[in-house]
């Protein structure tokens, strides 16, 4: 089959951070409802915080992408490729010794 495949990876840390709050349990935070009202109702007494839809809120670590190109023949081996390029680019070491695919795209 002719053609390539660019993969977009980013590389997992130990201490990485990656954590989802529901907005409900954040406006039952005292500190964080008293910001909202001191930043945003001003003046104001006997306000109070009410979400009607259940959101959340992710809270990660900020990571760089990379990318490598490979053959579509290789569409098995695309994550062992990415660690290969992260290896050979020096990402990968004690505490970071994980990729995770983002991205696959083919190309003619």
């Amino acid at each position: 089959m002719d053609g390539k495949i660019v993969v977009t990876y980013k590389v997992l840390c130990d201490n990485d951070l990656n954590q989802k709050i529901s907005l409900k349990e954040l406006l039952k935070n005292e500190k964080v409802a008293k910001a909202i009202k001191s930043e945003f109702a001003k003046g104001h007494r006997n306000i109070t915080l009410k979400s009607k839809e259940e959101a959340t809120l992710s809270i990660e670590t900020l990571k760089e992408l990379h990318t490598v190109e490979v053959s579509k023949d290789d569409f098995a081996d695309l994550l062992s490729l990415a660690e290969d390029d992260a290896n050979s680019k020096k990402l990968l070491k004690k505490e970071c010794s994980r990729v995770e695919l983002v991205d696959i795209e083919t190309h003619l």
